[in-house]
Formats: C-alpha cells, sequence, structure tokens
C-alpha cells in the first residue's frame, strides 16, 4: 500500500520530529527544563493525533493519548513545584542574615 505524503502525513512528521528532539534533549542535555521537555512531548502527541485521525491506526491512537496525558501530568507537576527549588535572596548588606 502505498499512502501519499499528503499534508496530515507531514503534520505526523512534524509531531515525530517533536518527540524525537525532547527525547534527545532528554539524554544529551546536562539538566532539562521540565516546561519545555513535556510541551514539546505535548504537541508532538498533538500533531501525531492529527495525522491518526486522517490516517487511522487505533494502536497508534491509544499511545498518542498516553504519551499526551504523561505530558500534561509533567507540565501540572512542574507548575506546581516551580518556586519550589529557588535558591534563597541574596542578603540585603544590611546585617540581616
Amino acid at each position: 500500500m502505498n499512502t501519499p505524503l499528503d499534508w496530515p502525513s507531514l503534520v505526523g512528521l512534524a509531531g515525530t520530529a517533536c518527540i524525537i528532539g525532547a527525547y534527545a534533549y532528554l539524554t544529551l542535555a546536562k539538566a532539562t527544563n521540565p516546561f519545555l521537555l513535556h510541551g514539546t512531548n505535548l504537541l508532538g502527541a498533538a500533531l501525531l493525533t492529527v495525522s491518526l485521525i486522517y490516517h487511522t491506526n487505533w494502536a497508534s491512537m491509544v499511545l498518542e493519548f498516553f504519551w499526551a496525558a504523561i505530558a500534561i501530568l509533567g507540565l501540572v507537576r512542574a507548575w506546581r513545584s516551580r518556586g519550589e527549588a529557588a535558591p534563597p535572596p541574596p542578603p540585603s548588606g544590611r546585617g540581616d542574615l
């Protein structure tokens, strides 16, 4: 079966690039930004889902649902903990240590 490289396929390829890019970022970066990591994964899952709506593959659709759900969970956790690891403010120099 020969599937043309139509616009849903191009959108799906962009989604694939997002997910592969996020995985490479996670693997290669010394420290990761959770908003960038999970946001890119969520974008990739959304783009792949658009492609899958036009070229239905139920197993892949289920995979993208869970991929997106995990990314959303990661974003929520990052949002909730966004101020917890902040360094203390520098001393003001007025002896208030």
